[in-house]
C-alpha cells in the first residue's frame, strides 16, 4: 500500500504568522492541509467536496443540498443522529455546512484542549477533543446512514430553509437570473430544493428518494474530490497520523474534477436582452452582465481586477462620480463572479435614484463610454503596480481569523489549481503585470454580448411573467434596436467623443508608506486600555498594541449629546446628517478605502459615533477630513432629496426583512423608556427639508462630551492628538456630566407575563416569529450572569435538537442569553409557519422538558458543560479589530469590565447542579410564580400553500380515491397485478383523520397483497418497508395531514394567563426602571500615572 505523500511544507505566509503548515495527499488521493498553531484555543476542520447543485439531476433539484443536510444524521460508527453535534457542543464547539454550485463545504470548531486552561497542550493525545471530532467527521464521507427516520424531517428542514428565503430579493433575483439562463447549462438549476422537488414529485414518479440520495453520495463523493483542512495545537506529524488513519476509509473513485467547458450560461438567445424585475423591497438596480473568461489559471495576474478597479472606482473621473453628479445613482460596483470552472460573468451593478431609473439607457451608454476610454489607453503598469503593492502589504500584515472561517475558506481555495506553496496567498496577491492579459480581458466587455436587468417596484409596471421557484414578477425582451445602436456608438467612442468628465483615476495618496511597528517583547499583553485624559470635556483611552504587531490602528470616537435621539424626529435628523456627510465625502474617502483605511459615521442613543480603522500611517489625515466635512457640511437640496428618498426606502423596506430580524427591535423597544421603532421614524422623514438639517446639525455639534479609544500601532501622544483634533476642529462647548443620558432599562416585575402582537407588513410572508424573553436580573450581578451563561450552554444543543430537528418548528431557532444596556435575560427565538400561540406552547413544553433533563443530568455531563462554557469565555481574540471591539463595547456601555470573560469564568467554576436547578426553577420554569416574561409575536398575514398546491382541499372521499389510484399505479410499476376496485374495498376501514393513518394504510396494502394479489411474503415485506417511506411523502402531497400523536411530544404545562399589551405607553408607564450602568472599577484605577488634566480653556493644568 502506498504511503502518504508530503506535497508542500514551506507555504508562503504572512510575516507574523507563527503557524506551521504541511500539505499531504493520502493514498486514496484525498488532499489535506495541516496547520499547527501552538497558541490556538480553537481547533477546526473543514472538508470541501467538489460537487454541488450543478450536479443535481434535472428532475430533482436541491439534491446536493439535501445530501448535505442528511450527512449530519448519523453514520455507521456513530449511529445516534445528533451524536456529532452533542460531542461538539460538550467541547465548546459547533458545526455548519453550505452547498454552492460546484462544492459542498462542511466545517466544525471545537476546543483545542480538553483542559479548562486555555493554554494547555494536548500533547498529541487521542483524548484531544479534536481527535474525537475528526473521527465523527470523517464518517460523513465513509459510511453515512441516510436514516429513513430522519429523511422526512431533514427534507422539511430544507423546505423551511427555502421558505425562509422566498421573500428575500437576493435569493429571488439570483434565481431569476438563473432561470433566464440557458437550460443547457446547470446554472439554470434551482439549487435549494423544497418538498415538491425532493419528495412529492419524485414519489409520484415511483422514485425511492432515500435510494436517490445514497446514489448521489456514492456517485459524486470521492476522496480525490475532497480537500481537507485541519487546524489544531498538535504537531504536524501527529495531525498527519490522525488524518491518515481517520480518513483512510474514504473511497477513491477517481472521479474527474467537475468542469463545464462546452456550454455557456448565457447563449446568444439570452444575450442582448433586458429583464425588468419587480422586487419585494423598494429598490432600484441596474445590472449589466458580460459573459467572461474563467480566470482560475490566471492567479498570478488576475486581469479582471484591473477592470473592476477602474470601472468600479468612485473617485473623480469615475463612472459613479459622473452619474452621481447628475443625480442618477447612489452606488456602483463591478467585478467578476465565477460561475464554475469554465465560465464567469463580469458584472457592473448600479444603485439608481428615481431620476436614474428614467435615464437607465444613458447610464448604460456612459458605462460603455468608460470601457472605451480604458481600451484607448494601453494597460497602465503604474495602476497594476499600485494594486499589486497593496495586495502584498495586505497579505504581509494579514492577521488570524476565527478558526472555522480559516479552515472553511482554505478547503474551498484548495479546489483551485494553485501551486500548493501559494495556498495562503492564493488569489489575494497580484504577482505580475500582464498587458496582453488585460487587453484580452477587456475584449469580453462587448457591445454585442451583454444582458441588462432593471429592478424596480414601479418601472415599467407591466411585468407579464412569474418566475417558477420564487414567484418574482418580470418581463424579458430584446434590447430595442435604437438602444443597441446607441450602445455600440458609445462603445466605439473616440477620444474626441468621450464625455469630458470621465478619466482614469489619479495616483492614490492614501497608499501607506510607513509600515514599521515598534515591536517589543512583553511578558503578557495588557488586558485593558489606559485612560490618558479624563476631564469634563474629554475621556481618552489608549492602548499601544502589544499582541498583534501590525501597522494598523482603530480610533473609536463618541460625540456624546442626548439630542441625537431625544425624539424620533431628532433621531431621523441625526441619521440624515450622517448620511449627507458620508455622501459628500464619497469621492475623497474612496482612495482611503482601497488603501486599507475606512471610516464609519453613525448616530445612536448617546450621540454621534466616528469609527476609523486600518493602516495607521494616514489615519489622522482621514479623520481631519471627516471632522471638517461634519463641521462645514453644505446641505445641497438636490443631494438632500436623493438621500432623504434613500432613507425613506430603507425605513419602508424594514417591514420586508425576515421576521426573526425584526422581532428583536420590538423586544428592545418594549424594554426601553425612550426607545423608538421603525414606524415612528418613518412618520418623521417625509416633512423634512434640506434647511431643517442645515439648522439642526450645528446644535448637534455645539455641545458635547468627547470619548475616544485609540488602539493599535499608535503612540500615546498621537492618541492625545486625536481628541485634540476633534476639539480644535469642532470647537464644542462641554456637555456637563449632569446632562449625560443615563442608560436604563424597564424592569418586568416578578410573576408578570406579557405578550405583544405585531402583524407583519409583508403580506406575502408566510412565516410567523416569536421571541420568548425571561428577565433574570442586573448585568452587575456577576453570579446571576454566570448562571445565565451556563443555562445558555446547557440548552444550546438540546434546544436545537428538540425544537428544530425533532419538532420541526422552523429553520430558524435560537436559544440563549440576551443582554441589554443594564439588564439580562434568557430568550428563545423561533421563526415558523406555525401560529405563534402554538410556538409559545411548544416553548413552554421545551422548558419543562429541560427541567427534567437538568434534574437527571449526570454530574460528569454537568461538569462537561461548565468546562465547555469556560473554554468559550476564555477564547482569545484573533486580531486587532476583535480586541478593539471588546474594549469599545465596555467603554461605550460604561461598564468598563475589560476582563469580563475572566470574571465570568471565576463565577461559573463554583456553580453546582443544584444551583442551576434552583436558578432555573425560579427564573425560567413555565410554572414558576416568580418568573418575569415578555413574548413578542410577529404574525404573518399569509398562509402556506397546501402541499399539493391545490387552492381547495378535496373531500376525504376524494382524497381516499386519489390515494388508492396513486397506490394502484405504484404497485403496477412494481409489476404487481392490481385490481383497483378490490384495493378500494381494502381501504374502506382506513380513516384519513386518524393519528394511526400510516399503520392502517400499510395494513390495508398488506392485506391486499397477501389475500388478493398473492404476493410472496419476502417481496411483500420489502414493498411494505419502502411503503412506510412512500406514505410520509404521498399523504402531504394529497393534502392529507399526518398528525403527530401528542403523546410523542413533550407535554406543555399549564401556565398563568398572559396580559396582552394593547397600549405600549401605558405598559411602559407601569414598569419600574433599572439602575444605570455600574462600572466594575473606579475610572481612576484605569488612569495612566501621567494622565493629563486640563483646565476650562483646554490648557494642561497638572500631571497626576
Amino acid at each position: 500500500m502506498s504511503s502518504t505523500e508530503r506535497v508542500a511544507d514551506k507555504l508562503e505566509k504572512p510575516a507574523l504568522d507563527d503557524r506551521s503548515y504541511r500539505v499531504i495527499r493520502l493514498p486514496n488521493r484525498l488532499e489535506a492541509l495541516l496547520v499547527h498553531d501552538p497558541d490556538t484555543d480553537k481547533a477546526s476542520a473543514s472538508v470541501n467536496v467538489n460537487v454541488g447543485s450543478f450536479s443535481d439531476a434535472d428532475d430533482m433539484p436541491g439534491m446536493a443540498h439535501a445530501v448535505e443536510h442528511l450527512l449530519f444524521m448519523g453514520t455507521e460508527k456513530y449511529p445516534v443522529e445528533n451524536d456529532y453535534n452533542q460531542y461538539l457542543s460538550s467541547h465548546s464547539g459547533y458545526s455548519n455546512a453550505y452547498t454552492s454550485s460546484t462544492e459542498t463545504n462542511y466545517y466544525f470548531e471545537i476546543a483545542a484542549s480538553s483542559s479548562q486552561d486555555a493554554d494547555a497542550s494536548t500533547n498529541g493525545s487521542i483524548d484531544s477533543p479534536l481527535h474525537g471530532a475528526l473521527d465523527r467527521f470523517a464518517q460523513f464521507f465513509i459510511a453515512p446512514l441516510f436514516l429513513s427516520s430522519t429523511l422526512d424531517r431533514e427534507l422539511k428542514a430544507v423546505d423551511s430553509e427555502n421558505k425562509k428565503n422566498l421573500q428575500s430579493d437576493i435569493w429571488r433575483l439570483n434565481q431569476l437570473k438563473k432561470t433566464l439562463s440557458s437550460p443547457k447549462h446547470p446554472y439554470h438549476h434551482f439549487s435549494t430544493g423544497n418538498l415538491q422537488t425532493l419528495r412529492d414529485e419524485p414519489t409520484k414518479r415511483g422514485v425511492n428518494i432515500r435510494d436517490e440520495f445514497i446514489k448521489f453520495h456514492h456517485q459524486n463523493y470521492s476522496a480525490n474530490r475532497m480537500k481537507l483542512v485541519v487546524l489544531g495545537r498538535e504537531k504536524l506529524d501527529e495531525l498527519e497520523a490522525w488524518v491518515g488513519s481517520l480518513f483512510a476509509g474514504v473511497v477513491n473513485k477517481d472521479l474527474p474534477r467537475n468542469r463545464w467547458d462546452d456550454v455557456e450560461p448565457f447563449s446568444d438567445k439570452e444575450l442582448l436582452t433586458q429583464v425588468f424585475a419587480k422586487p419585494v423591497m423598494d429598490s432600484r438596480l441596474l445590472d449589466i452582465y458580460f459573459p467572461y473568461q474563467d480566470e482560475e489559471d490566471m492567479y498570478e495576474t488576475q486581469p479582471s481586477r484591473y477592470l473592476s478597479h477602474l470601472i468600479g472606482h468612485e473617485g473623480p473621473g469615475s463612472i459613479l462620480a459622473h452619474i452621481k453628479a447628475k443625480g442618477w445613482a447612489n452606488g456602483l460596483s463591478a467585478g467578476v463572479a465565477p460561475v464554475c470552472p469554465g465560465s464567469a460573468f463580469f458584472t457592473v451593478s448600479i444603485k439608481l435614484t428615481e431620476d436614474g431609473l428614467k435615464h437607465y439607457q444613458e447610464i448604460v451608454e456612459i458605462v460603455f463610454q468608460y470601457i472605451s476610454l480604458i481600451k484607448q489607453h494601453k494597460p497602465q503598469q503604474w495602476i497594476v503596480d499600485e494594486m499589486k503593492g497593496m495586495t502584498e502589504v495586505d497579505f504581509k500584515f494579514r492577521q488570524k481569523s476565527p478558526a472555522t472561517s480559516f479552515t472553511s475558506k482554505l478547503s474551498s481555495i484548495m479546489q483551485q489549481p494553485l501551486p500548493r506553496d501559494w495556498l495562503l496567498s492564493g488569489t489575494s496577491v497580484i504577482r505580475k503585470f500582464d498587458s496582453q492579459g488585460i487587453t484580452k480581458a477587456l475584449s469580453y466587455l462587448r457591445a454585442d454580448k451583454y444582458r441588462l436587468t432593471l429592478v424596480s417596484q414601479k418601472f415599467p409596471g407591466d411585468w407579464d411573467q412569474k418566475e417558477k421557484w420564487y414567484g418574482t414578477e418580470y418581463r424579458v425582451e430584446a434590447i430595442p434596436s435604437d438602444f443597441q445602436a446607441a450602445v455600440r456608438k458609445a462603445a466605439n467612442s473616440t477620444a474626441t467623443d468621450l464625455i469630458s468628465e470621465l478619466h482614469l483615476p489619479h495616483k492614490n495618496e492614501f497608499i501607506p508608506t510607513k509600515l514599521t511597528v515598534d515591536k517589543k517583547d512583553v511578558a503578557e499583553p495588557i488586558k485593558n486600555p489606559i485612560l490618558i485624559r479624563n476631564d469634563e470635556a474629554v475621556r481618552t483611552w489608549w492602548k499601544k498594541d502589544d499582541r498583534f504587531w501590525v501597522p494598523k490602528a482603530n480610533a473609536y470616537i463618541t460625540l456624546r449629546n442626548p439630542l441625537a435621539k431625544a425624539t424620533p424626529e431628532t433621531a431621523v435628523k441625526s441619521n440624515l446628517y450622517c448620511e449627507l456627510v458620508k455622501d459628500a465625502l464619497e469621492e475623497y474617502s474612496y482612495d482611503a478605502e482601497i488603501a486599507g483605511l475606512e471610516y464609519q459615521l453613525s448616530s445612536y442613543s448617546m450621540g454621534i459615533d466616528i469609527d476609523i480603522g486600518g493602516y495607521s500611517d494616514k489615519l489622522a489625515v482621514l479623520l481631519e477630513k471627516v471632522l471638517m466635512s461634519m463641521r462645514d457640511l453644505e446641505v445641497k437640496p438636490d443631494r438632500f432629496n436623493i438621500i432623504k428618498e434613500r432613507v425613506l426606502r430603507g425605513l419602508r423596506n424594514w417591514d420586508f426583512q425576515q421576521p426573526y430580524r425584526q422581532v428583536g427591535d420590538f423586544t428592545r423597544w418594549l424594554g426601553s423608556e425612550k426607545g423608538w421603532i421603525n414606524e415612528q421614524y418613518l412618520a418623521e422623514v417625509e416633512p423634512l427639508k434640506a434647511e431643517d438639517i442645515s439648522a439642526f446639525y450645528p446644535q448637534l455639534l455645539r455641545q458635547m462630551h468627547i470619548e475616544c479609544l485609540a488602539h493599535g500601532n499608535i503612540l500615546k501622544e498621537d492618541a492625545l492628538r486625536i481628541t485634540d483634533l476633534v476639539e480644535s476642529t469642532l470647537r464644542p462647548r462641554t456637555l456637563p456630566r449632569s446632562q449625560w443620558q443615563i442608560r436604563r432599562n424597564l424592569l418586568l416585575p416578578p410573576g408578570s407575563d406579557f405578550t405583544y402582537r405585531h402583524t407583519l407588513g409583508d403580506k406575502a410572508n408566510v412565516n410567523h416569529c416569536i421571541e420568548y424573553y425571561l428577565y433574570v436580573g442586573s448585568l452587575a450581578d456577576h453570579i446571576l450572569r454566570a448562571k445565565l451563561l451556563l443555562l445558555g450552554q446547557l440548552t444550546e444543543e438540546i434546544g436545537f435538537d428538540q425544537l428544530r430537528t425533532k419538532e420541526q418548528l422552523g429553520y430558524i431557532v435560537f436559544t440563549g442569553a440576551k443582554f441589554a444596556a443594564t439588564i439580562m435575560g434568557y430568550r428563545i427565538i423561533i421563526q415558523s409557519e406555525k401560529p405563534t400561540s402554538y410556538l409559545e406552547e411548544r416553548v413552554n413544553a421545551f422548558l419543562a422538558l429541560f427541567a427534567s433533563r437538568l434534574d437527571s443530568m449526570t454530574q460528569e455531563a454537568f461538569e462537561g458543560h461548565k468546562k465547555s462554557l469556560i473554554n468559550k469565555r476564555l477564547e482569545k481574540v484573533k486580531n486587532l479589530d476583535q480586541e478593539s471591539e471588546r474594549f469599545w463595547t465596555q467603554i461605550s456601555g460604561e461598564h468598563f469590565s475589560f476582563v469580563q470573560n475572566e470574571i465570568d469564568v471565576a463565577n461559573v467554576k463554583p456553580v453546582t447542579k443544584q444551583d442551576m436547578i434552583d436558578f432555573f426553577n425560579h427564573y425560567i420554569h413555565p410554572t414558576s410564580p416568580a418568573r418575569a416574561k415578555l413574548s413578542v409575536h410577529m404574525i404573518a398575514q399569509s398562509t402556506p400553500k397546501p402541499a399539493a398546491g391545490d387552492e381547495k382541499k378535496p373531500s376525504p372521499a376524494k382524497q381516499k380515491e386519489q390515494l388508492v389510484a396513486m397506490l394502484s399505479e405504484y404497485l403496477t410499476s412494481l409489476s404487481i397485478s392490481t385490481d383497483q376496485d378490490q384495493l378500494t374495498k381494502r381501504f374502506e376501514p382506513v380513516d384519513l383523520a386518524s393519528r394511526d393513518i400510516i399503520p392502517t394504510i400499510i395494513t390495508a396494502i398488506s392485506t391486499y397483497m397477501k389475500e388478493d394479489a398473492k404476493v410472496p411474503d419476502e417481496q411483500s415485506a420489502a414493498i411494505l418497508q419502502q411503503g412506510q417511506q412512500v406514505m410520509g411523502a404521498v399523504l402531504p402531497e394529497l393534502g392529507i395531514e399526518i398528525l403527530v400523536d401528542e403523546e410523542d411530544l413533550p407535554p406543555a404545562p399549564k401556565v398563568k394567563e398572559t396580559v396582552f399589551i394593547e397600549d405600549v405607553f401605558a405598559h411602559k408607564a407601569g414598569l419600574g426602571m433599572s439602575k444605570g450602568p455600574v462600572p466594575v472599577r473606579a475610572l481612576s484605577e484605569f488612569e495612566d500615572k501621567d494622565v493629563v488634566v486640563v483646565d476650562g480653556n483646554g490648557r494642561p493644568e497638572s500631571k497626576l
